[in-house]
């Protein structure tokens, strides 16, 4: 496949970029410090650019199979300050692949994102609201965004990140009623999202993903 990998220069997207190498696909990373990715493979290709810039994601989706969208919550303080990074890339990529015919795109919130809100426990509900509350009430009206976009989407919703290694042994819980708080590594998110686009499964599904 051609998978396009948005936020490709670290965290999840790193990994994706690194897992879909290894699958044999070909893999264009766009990311502001794409070019400093330190791989060198003729199938990857580093496209260093502002990911809300419509020439920047025309480039990025052209002759696409999939587009995974990785933007990843800052590790600092900066987590605390208003974002609208998250829904701006999302509007700007949207029309973007509906130009190109590009349908499949995955991508990654979190979980307490959207309705698995409820299924988090009241500590939980006030910890993901004093910390990480702006970020999140932007990645929902990312999800809404993505949701009305006519795409072929899937939204993993992985619990508290890790970077332990790939395990490739997760649950995957689609339903509702199963969903729960949990911990999941940053290299099996990877794992899932690459699969995902390999398998065409779960589509239009928000799967929340914990070890």
């Amino acid at each position: 496949m051609k998978i396009t990998v948005i936020g490709a220069s670290r965290g999840i997207g790193r990994k994706v970029v690194d897992y879909a190498l290894e699958r044999g696909h070909e893999v264009r990373a766009v990311a502001r410090s794409a070019d400093k990715i330190e791989i060198d493979s003729d199938r990857l290709e580093k496209l260093a650019g502002d990911a809300t810039e419509p020439e920047v994601l025309a480039q990025a989706v052209a002759g696409a199979d999939a587009v995974v969208l990785t933007l990843g919550v800052p590790r600092d303080l900066r987590v605390l300050r208003p974002t609208t990074l998250f829904s701006s890339v999302t509007q700007a990529l949207i029309p973007a692949m509906q130009d190109a015919g590009v349908k499949r795109l995955l991508t990654v919130t979190g979980f307490g994102a959207g309705d698995s809100f409820e299924k988090l426990s009241l500590p939980e509900k006030f910890t993901m609201k004093a910390i990480l509350g702006r970020a999140y009430a932007d990645k929902n009206v990312q999800e809404e965004l993505i949701r009305n976009s006519g795409l072929d989407w899937t939204i993993a919703r992985p619990g508290i990140l890790t970077d332990t290694g790939m395990t490739g042994k997760y649950n995957v819980l689609v339903d509702r009623d199963s969903w729960r708080q949990g911990i999941m590594s940053r290299s099996d998110v990877a794992h899932f999202l690459v699969h995902a686009a390999e398998d065409g499964s779960h589509i239009r599904e928000t799967p929340a993903l914990q070890k």
